[in-house]
């Protein structure tokens, strides 16, 4: 995928979370985020929408803490949402192509700007899932291509840095196949970081498949793995370690 189709992924998911979470109404609860409300969700991704347009903008060499959230609620905070969404679109719209600034994970994003946009694309539309499973309804579709992609960002960016919770005390390998698409990735488990690499070599103790789509949303933690075969232990030891610290 190229930065045009993430920012494009970006725009259209955050003008989707804004719409659930308008229709949903600040004070509803958010099943797939236990504990938030909806108001909490627009706080959070709008600050992270904020952070993420002044690194960019400022071609940041180095991290800068996220500011805190609005004393806002209802209509306003919506309105709010609505123009951080819309000034991180803008900034990385029109950022240019060499941009050179601080990225967070190793994984395998071209360049800083291809970073910020995909960052940005995945972490709205996780939230959006949000938003709509708040608001009730059938939540929009993610497209195959685009899951795969956050997948693997998922698993070769966030879980390849040294935060990473989900660890062994003995080599494990964990598979994970999308069966729509030929897309599959081995990872390897052990007392360090896991290393997760493209492809199926080798034998695994557990295999999480399902369509992209559901891949993508199990393991972000949304919605339960739809097969899982081999070692039981090892999705779960997804789902109780797994979460992004």
């Amino acid at each position: 995928m190229e930065t045009t189709d993430f920012v494009d992924a970006l725009d259209r998911e955050g003008r989707l979370l804004a719409a659930a979470a308008e229709e949903a109404g600040t004070a509803a609860e958010v099943p797939a985020c236990p504990g938030w409300r909806t108001r909490d969700l627009l706080r959070h991704t709008g600050v992270v929408h904020r952070w993420a347009a002044g690194i960019v903008a400022d071609a940041c060499a180095a991290p800068r803490p996220m500011g805190g959230p609005p004393d806002l609620d209802g209509e306003a905070l919506v309105a709010w949402y609505r123009d951080s969404h819309r000034g991180l679109v803008e900034i990385l719209a029109g950022a240019p192509a060499d941009l050179e600034c601080w990225t967070f994970h190793p994984g395998p994003a071209a360049s800083p700007l291809v970073f910020w946009a995909r960052r940005q694309a995945h972490e709205t539309a996780v939230h959006r899932y949000d938003a709509e499973s708040a608001r009730g309804g059938t939540p929009t579709a993610i497209g195959a291509e685009f899951a795969v992609d956050g997948v693997d960002e998922l698993l070769r960016g966030f879980h390849a840095r040294s935060r990473s919770r989900v660890r062994t005390e003995k080599p494990r390998v964990l598979r994970v196949r999308a069966t729509d698409t030929e897309a599959v990735w081995t990872v390897r488990l052990s007392d360090a970081a896991p290393v997760a690499e493209l492809g199926d070599s080798g034998e695994a103790d557990a295999e999480l498949a399902g369509t992209a789509e559901q891949l993508y949303l199990a393991l972000w933690n949304r919605v339960p793995v739809p097969s899982v075969t081999g070692d039981p232990e090892l999705a779960g030891l997804w789902r109780e370690t797994s979460a992004i610290v």
